[in-house]
Formats: C-alpha cells, sequence, structure tokens
C-alpha cells in the first residue's frame, strides 16, 4: 500500500521551487516588508506590476541611450567640427574616419549594427521564448554594455582599425536584440488587454527618453573627450542590467500571483482538497487552471516540444512559419520596415544634418535633434490612446503617416531659416513619424501575439514581437546607410526617400484599414437596427 504523503507536502515542493526562481533582491524587499510594511502583501500584485513596469521602461531607454553616441561623434570623427573647439586647440578628427570617404565609412559601421540586429532578431525572439528573461535581458545588457565600451576605449589605446569599429558595431547589434522581444513580452505577460494602448504608448516613451539621455551624455563629452560618450552609457547599461538580475520578476506565478481566469478553477480545486491526498490534488489544479507556466532559469534553451495531442492555448511556442499565418502580422511587420527606416535615419544622423544646414557645433546641433524624440513621446501615447478609443490601429497608423509626409517636406524646407522654425517642425515630425513606429512595436505586436487563433498561446508573443520588430530592423539597417550614400547627392534626396517611404508604409496598410472601416460599418448598423 502506498504510503501517504505528510498534507501539503507537495503544495509546498512546488512553492519552494516558485521561491528558488525569485531574484535575490526580491526576497530581501519580502523579508523587509513583513517586518516593516504590512500592507505589502494587499497590494503586492499592484506593486509587482509597478516593478515590472519600471525596470523594463528602465531597460530598454538604456538599450536606446547605447545606441546614440554614435551619430552624435560622427562630427567630431570626420573633422567637421566647430570654430570654438578648433579655437582651443582640441582633437578634430580620427582615423579612419577623417577622410573624404568618411560618410561611407559612417555607413558601413550604422550597417554593422542594424544588420546584424535586424538578423539576430529573429534567433533572439526564438531564444526569448525558451529561457528566463531575467537571465535573458540581464547577460544581454551586460555584454551590450561591454560593446558599446569598446567602442569608447578605442580612442584611449589609440586603436585606428575600422575592423575594430566594426566588431565592436556586430557584438553591440547582437545582444541588443535581447531587449525588445524580452520586454515586450514581460509586459504582456504582466498587463492585461485593457487600455493596452495608452499603457504601452506610455512605457515605448523609454525609446525617445533612452534617445535624449544618450544624445545628450555623448553631447556633453563631444568636443571634449569623444570615448566618454561610449564609455559613460556602457556603464550604465551595464549596471542597469546587473539591477534587473537583482529585482525582475519575470513571471507572476513565482511570486504567487496568477492569472484572474483561474480563480474560478482553482477555488473548485480546493475545495476537493479535502477528498484526495495533495500530489492528486495538485495534479488536478493544473488540469483545471489548463495553464502552463512559462521558462525559468531552470529551463532549458532548446526545451522540449509538447506532443501533438497538447493543446496550444497551453503555452506551446510556434515557429516563425506559423507566426506569420497570423492575420495582420505580415502587413503591419512591412509597414515597419519603411517606418523604422525613416525613424532610424533621424536617429542616426540628424546632429549631422543640423550641423551641416546650420552655423551650430556638434554639441548645440546634438541638443537641438533631442526634441524629434520628444515629439516621439507624445506620438507614441497619442497613438496609442487613439487606438484605444477607436479600435483601429491600422487606420491610426496609415492617418499619421498621412499628416508625415508633408511636415517632412516642410522641414527640410523651412527647418533651417531660424530655430524657432527648426524646433516647432523637429516636434512635429517626431509625432508623426515615432507614432506609427512605436505603436506598431509594442500595442499592435502583443495584440497579434495573442491573436484568438493562437487560442490563448501567450508564449507566442516573443516571436510575433521579434518578427515584427525584426523586419523593422531590417529597414532600420536599410535607411541610415541609404541616408549615407544619397546625402552626397544632397541633403534634400534623402529627404525624398523618407517621403516616399512613409507612402509605402502607407500603403501597405490598406488591406486593414479597409477592413478595419467595414467593421465598423457594420458596428454601426447593427446599433441603429438594434
Amino acid at each position: 500500500m502506498r504510503e501517504r504523503a505528510p498534507r501539503g507536502a507537495a503544495r509546498t515542493r512546488k512553492m519552494s521551487n516558485n521561491y528558488n526562481d525569485v531574484p535575490l533582491g526580491i526576497r530581501l524587499v519580502q523579508r523587509l516588508s513583513r517586518h516593516c510594511c504590512t500592507r505589502f502583501h494587499a497590494r503586492r500584485d499592484l506593486l509587482y506590476k509597478m516593478s515590472v513596469f519600471v525596470l523594463t521602461f528602465l531597460a530598454y531607454a538604456c538599450y536606446h541611450m547605447s545606441r546614440k553616441p554614435i551619430s552624435v561623434v560622427k562630427s567630431v570623427l570626420q573633422g567637421n567640427c566647430s570654430t570654438i573647439q578648433v579655437s582651443k586647440g582640441q582633437e578634430c578628427g580620427y582615423a579612419p574616419f577623417d577622410g573624404h570617404d568618411a560618410t561611407t565609412l559612417f555607413g558601413m559601421l550604422d550597417s554593422a549594427f542594424l544588420f546584424t540586429y535586424a538578423i539576430a532578431m529573429f534567433a533572439s525572439g526564438f531564444v526569448a521564448e525558451r529561457v528566463s528573461l531575467r537571465y535573458f535581458l540581464s547577460m544581454g545588457m551586460i555584454l551590450t554594455g561591454v560593446f558599446t565600451y569598446m567602442f569608447g576605449i578605442a580612442r584611449t589605446s589609440n586603436i585606428h582599425s575600422l575592423w575594430y569599429f566594426i566588431v565592436a558595431q556586430i557584438g553591440a547589434g547582437i545582444f541588443q536584440t535581447t531587449g525588445w522581444p524580452g520586454v515586450v513580452a514581460l509586459v504582456g505577460r504582466w498587463f492585461g488587454k485593457s487600455k493596452r494602448g495608452l499603457i504601452f504608448g506610455i512605457w515605448n516613451s523609454h525609446t525617445s527618453i533612452g534617445n535624449i539621455l544618450g544624445t545628450l551624455i555623448a553631447a556633453h563629452y563631444v568636443e571634449s573627450d569623444w570615448a566618454l560618450s561610449f564609455v559613460v552609457p556602457g556603464i550604465i547599461i551595464a549596471a542597469v542590467g546587473f539591477l534587473l538580475f537583482l529585482f525582475l520578476v519575470d513571471q507572476p506565478e513565482i511570486v504567487g500571483i496568477y492569472p484572474q481566469v483561474g480563480q474560478q478553477e482553482r477555488r473548485v480545486a480546493n475545495e476537493s482538497d479535502e477528498e484526495q491526498d495533495d500530489e492528486e490534488q495538485v495534479r488536478h489544479q493544473d488540469a483545471e487552471i489548463s495553464y502552463r507556466s512559462p521558462p525559468t532559469e531552470r529551463t532549458p534553451i532548446l526545451s522540449r516540444p509538447q506532443q501533438p495531442s497538447q493543446s496550444r492555448g497551453h503555452g506551446r511556442p510556434i515557429s516563425l512559419t506559423d507566426a506569420l499565418y497570423i492575420p495582420g502580422v505580415v502587413e503591419f511587420s512591412l509597414c515597419l520596415f519603411f517606418t523604422k527606416l525613416v525613424s532610424y535615419t533621424f536617429m542616426y544622423w540628424l546632429p549631422l544634418y543640423i550641423q551641416s544646414s546650420s552655423t551650430l557645433g556638434p554639441e548645440l546641433s546634438a541638443d537641438l535633434s533631442t526634441l524629434f524624440d520628444v515629439g516621439g513621446i507624445v506620438g507614441a501615447i497619442a497613438a496609442g490612446y487613439l487606438s484605444d478609443v477607436s479600435g483601429m490601429s491600422a487606420t491610426v497608423c496609415t492617418g499619421m503617416l498621412f499628416i508625415a509626409s508633408p511636415i517632412l517636406l516642410l522641414y527640410q524646407q523651412y527647418g533651417a531659416l531660424s530655430v524657432t522654425f527648426s524646433v516647432v517642425l523637429l516636434i512635429v515630425v517626431g509625432i508623426f513619424v515615432n507614432g506609427p513606429y512605436a505603436l506598431i512595436t509594442t500595442s499592435v505586436s502583443a495584440e497579434l501575439g495573442q491573436h484568438s487563433s493562437l487560442e490563448g498561446n501567450a508564449n507566442a508573443l516573443a516571436t510575433v514581437t521579434a518578427i515584427i520588430d525584426g523586419t523593422g530592423s531590417i529597414g532600420a539597417a536599410v535607411g541610415p546607410l541609404l541616408a549615407g550614400l544619397i546625402s552626397t547627392t544632397g541633403w534634400q534626396n534623402v529627404f525624398y526617400m523618407l517621403i516616399v517611404s512613409d507612402i509605402i508604409a502607407m500603403v501597405l496598410l490598406g488591406r486593414l484599414v479597409a477592413k478595419e472601416c467595414g467593421s465598423l460599418r457594420r458596428s454601426s448598423h447593427r446599433i441603429r437596427i438594434e
């Protein structure tokens, strides 16, 4: 006769396993809260959500912060320095970028990072679904910091090899891909669908804030010691990566928080606790809840696939091919290709364009370029709010892209007339260029990653996000490369390229816009009948 297990033994083992997954910093906070904060347990779900929101916000702000220095230091590396800097006898120009082919070499550096980023993104999404996101993000941020630091110490070590800089950019590109699939999957796990567009719109301001911080930090050192423009952001992102390792809870179940849909099932299962031994009761709970926890740090990188008999709703990671069949993934991916092309061309070339079209020096040009990202914050929030209110994400994107095209032309024609014109137009350009980009990479990606065709499979989110952002990242790589080549024929041609890209992005969403408008008409017709 089988010996009966002590009551609660199975549950204790399960809770013990979860406790081992709890980050060290969270364990410390839990212990302190038992002694000095009795309200922590009652509001712990909200506090954990806030911590995830803040930590993922800081994480991706740091990723973007570490991308910005290269756009700021281009003018100094090229030798296009201000008269103030030359009069002070400071360094102006750095081999191999001080020759006539400087823009071509800068294009190579940008492409080395962006093409590597785009290709590695697809693999990163595949891995992110199968490992602990806390380890995944922490490792990615620390190694991103290492390669950012490497670029800066080239000056102090007197390194002038082009291949050294290319390798540093490739390494940064690979490990930067850990960021987007990881943070979007985390926010998707912790936050529901209610007001998702607004939440993601506010949260997505990390992109613009990261760009602003990266620009300001790099600009502060660019005319004195451009090496620090890379070294300081590299140290910051590595430090924040370690902070995530200590405090990031990458799945709610680790700290005893379960999806709302499972509460009734757990209650039914608990009522039968007195009639079954604990091991049988735990199995019954798992069957009733119909939920499989996402991977933890003890999960192998390539986990064993589920059997065909298992439901997709239990969290089976999907393949890239399966993800492409989700309605809307292809259209939004191709649209993001062109919208991200425009956004990243501004990101990598705007400071140099401002300096070349005005009398401002490198530092002031970099400072002025941050207004584009200020507009991006407003655009991301506005796009998310409009998407929530209307439920028509494709239509919102199309409307903003339609306005962006003439605004780009206005900035090219009149932005250099005065600082006032430049300030106003840069903010407006940032709103309508970054709004669609932010909406697609956040709210739309999360919505498609949890599409009804997936039958509740939340583990598809990282793969769908990686496909959409990976395709967009190819456009992000193409844009700065083309800008470097086309700028030699005149900056106005670069703007024509950007305007055409926005128009193509708008056309690609035509089918989805027609579908959304058709649904709106049918809904209005039903309301009138009732």
